[in-house]
């Protein structure tokens, strides 16, 4: 497996970036218009910290994430720790019991 693939961001992070796509949101109008600049960083940002094929295929979820409306409120980054975290964990379990 490719050293990238085998990252795990820390939960703190993907939550703050999670609240700050969330916070534009929070701004009446003017939100989705700052969406357009944050969902191509979002993207970069997921695939640097993911990376491999969840970082490109998540980056790409991330950056459509922000920028179609009403959809900010989707904790893309925080889902995707939790996945990759708990993928982890079976995996351990399973060469435990092998």
């Amino acid at each position: 497996m490719n050293k990238t693939e085998n990252k795990q961001p820390s939960l703190a992070l993907c939550i703050l970036l999670d609240i700050i796509g969330y916070a534009s949101f929070s701004i009446p109008f003017l939100g989705e218009f700052i969406d357009v600049i944050w969902a191509p960083i979002s993207g970069l940002i997921f695939y640097r910290l993911f990376g491999g094929k969840i970082g490109l295929f998540g980056g790409g979820f991330s950056f459509l994430e922000e920028l179609l409306p009403f959809t900010d409120f989707i904790p893309t980054f925080s889902i995707s720790w939790a996945i990759r975290y708990f993928a982890k964990e079976k995996k351990n379990d399973l060469v435990q019991i092998s």
